[in-house]
């Protein structure tokens, strides 16, 4: 089975297809509805009075949106923003019922937060705790990935090209992100932090030229989580990913001097660690949880 890898540098060329403007365009709107779709489903999820009634919402929404795609109009904007809004009143028409459950954030390696398979289904875990989870959407670290050429070339130095085409994508992500945070300020919903709110609260708590990895981002991930409520957050990062040890675990006493309520565990995803051991950590956590 061949690894594709998606990067601009050139490397690992593969004859499977080529990343051009228009794939990037249609990338970049699969991520926006993603995430928008994986906002919706946390917030509610929790709260549906007819079991199973998320999950099939979110299926319908996945075939309307696959079919928009094989259509080739996903991408256009106006169709980001007519569907983006309509997903978000789709999931907003939901009943709903008021429970208290523990709020909890998850953060980390961008592959072992998101993948089941890397973070033993962390996420279905949580649900069967009656917990409430959220994870930030994977476009916060598209914008970062770009933002991080112009911190080194203020830093270091550069070529003048790639700073402007970086330039030139941080403008389109914003505009992008523009579309999703309106989607998501639907009622009863209320978005989640943009990009540059959440670069902000990481200013003066850890340099943002600390960029291997996740690098500021996950700090500032976990700053935001706690602002909003979510005081209760997991770390999920790989045994050994010396970048994600540095600006999670690392920072975890300079978090809690700003967000005292926090309640941060860092856990080791790693195929020797012990699934029983990982999952009773969290228990512990949640036990003392507010």
């Amino acid at each position: 089975m061949p690894i594709i890898s998606l990067n601009v540098n050139g490397m690992n060329e593969q004859p499977g297809f080529e990343l051009n403007l228009a794939m990037i365009k249609k990338f970049m709107a699969a991520i926006i509805y993603g995430d928008t779709l994986m906002y919706l489903a946390n917030k509610t999820r929790p709260y549906e009075t007819i079991k199973g009634a998320v999950d099939e919402l979110a299926g319908k929404w996945l075939n309307r949106l696959e079919t928009a795609f094989m259509e080739g109009k996903a991408q256009a904007t106006g169709t980001m923003k007519q569907l983006s809004r309509a997903l978000a009143e789709d999931f907003a028409a939901l009943p709903q019922k008021a429970e208290h459950k523990i709020k909890v954030g998850i953060v980390g390696e961008i592959y072992i937060k998101y993948a089941g398979l890397g973070n033993n289904n962390l996420e279905q875990f949580l649900q069967k705790q009656n917990c409430e989870y959220m994870l930030p959407g994977l476009l916060n670290f598209i914008m970062y990935c770009a933002d991080t050429y112009l911190t080194d070339y203020k830093l270091y130095g550069g070529k003048f090209f790639k700073y402007g085409i970086s330039k030139m994508a941080m403008f389109y992500l914003k505009r992008l992100e523009k579309i999703m945070l309106s989607a998501l300020s639907t009622p009863p919903f209320k978005p989640p932090a943009s990009y540059e709110e959440t670069k902000a609260l990481a200013k003066g708590v850890i340099g943002y030229g600390n960029n291997m990895g996740e690098g500021w981002l996950l700090t500032a991930e976990m700053l935001e989580l706690a602002k909003n409520g979510y005081n209760n957050i997991i770390c999920a990062q790989p045994f050994g990913c010396l970048p994600n040890h540095i600006a999670g675990r690392g920072m975890l006493n300079k978090i809690k001097g700003i967000a005292e309520n926090a309640n941060i565990l860092p856990i080791d995803y790693d195929s020797s660690a012990s699934k029983v051991n990982q999952e009773n950590r969290i228990k512990l956590m949640l036990a003392t949880a507010e």
